[in-house]
């Protein structure tokens, strides 16, 4: 038996035929991608300046031709992301992969994606592009650092308090957008993604709303990192670690974005009640057993602090 990696189901074939029916109900099997890791780093490194989402971490565009049932690396227009593993860091995809499953099961608004083999075996990420509707049709998408003019240079340059005032100053309904922004907020604080910058919050404009897009880039990067010392990429009161309840429910959950206690209460008793599912998630993942005991290690330590 094999795991798919898009669904973590157990399978006979490589890949699981709900996981193959959520890219296509026409796909009848998905081929490896034909490059190895090294390759895919190499044509990521080439193709980058063409591409008009980039970062740190190496990305390809690419096409999902169901008549070959395969992914097709483009230079344009290409309707999925993909995210091979990284020269440095290890078990990024499979990292990327769970953390926005986890993401996902909090009812986040998540992109379709999962990860696909390489030649080599190795693990890629996927995710379906949110701002590619029809074949043609995109819909409008703005960072938080274009809003705000800052350069990839200074997405650092921020806090928490200043999102609060982009998302009252710019999205339709405000009020909705700051409860979805808390949520992420904690979310990022217990799984220990400290890199959540300005480039990685976005607006998107759909039927004249102009709203959050749905979340990306959502990983664990405190356990990537060897000496990771901050819990959160923009500070809140001033500091990115050493964050206590008070500061992310009380002050940046109440006073910043004006939720009321009812709401503050649900979120809390969401999150607290979604642990058992998280940890039976991170089992089933594809991280190596040893960084499935870091990730869980963090979340409760995390948990201790905000819901103790």
């Amino acid at each position: 038996m094999n795991k798919c990696p898009i669904t973590y189901d157990m399978t006979d074939a490589r890949y699981s035929v709900k996981g193959l029916n959520l890219l296509s109900r026409n796909l009848n099997e998905l081929k490896d991608l034909q490059l190895t890791k090294e390759q895919l780093l190499v044509e990521a490194v080439s193709r980058a300046p063409k591409m008009s989402i980039q970062g740190v971490q190496p990305k390809l565009s690419a096409t999902l031709n169901v008549s070959k049932n395969c992914f097709e690396i483009v230079d344009c227009n290409g309707k999925y992301i993909l995210k091979p593993p990284h020269d440095t860091y290890a078990e990024v995809p499979q990292n990327e992969d769970l953390t926005m499953r986890l993401a996902s099961s909090v009812g986040f608004n998540i992109p379709l994606h999962g990860m696909v083999y390489g030649r080599d075996n190795e693990l890629t990420y996927f995710i379906k592009r949110f701002d590619r509707i029809g074949r043609n049709k995109k819909l409008p998408v703005e960072d938080f650092a274009q809003i705000s003019g800052a350069s990839r240079n200074t997405k650092y340059d921020s806090s928490m308090e200043k999102v609060v005032k982009i998302i009252n100053k710019y999205c339709t309904f405000p009020a909705i957008e700051r409860v979805k922004l808390f949520e992420l907020t904690v979310f990022n604080f217990l799984i220990g993604n400290e890199d959540m910058h300005l480039k990685n919050f976005s607006m998107i404009r759909n039927n004249d709303k102009i709203e959050l897009s749905p979340f990306y880039d959502l990983l664990n990067s405190t356990i990537i990192l060897k000496h990771a010392r901050e819990e959160l990429a923009l500070p809140v009161r001033g500091r990115k670690n050493k964050l206590t309840r008070k500061d992310l429910i009380k002050y940046f959950g109440g006073e910043v974005c004006g939720i009321n206690e009812k709401i503050l209460n649900q979120v809390i008793d969401r999150f607290n009640g979604i642990f058992n599912k998280w940890q039976k998630l991170i089992d089933r993942s594809f991280l190596s057993i040893s960084k499935k005991e870091v990730y869980f290690s963090l979340l409760e330590k995390r948990k201790r602090i905000l819901f103790s």
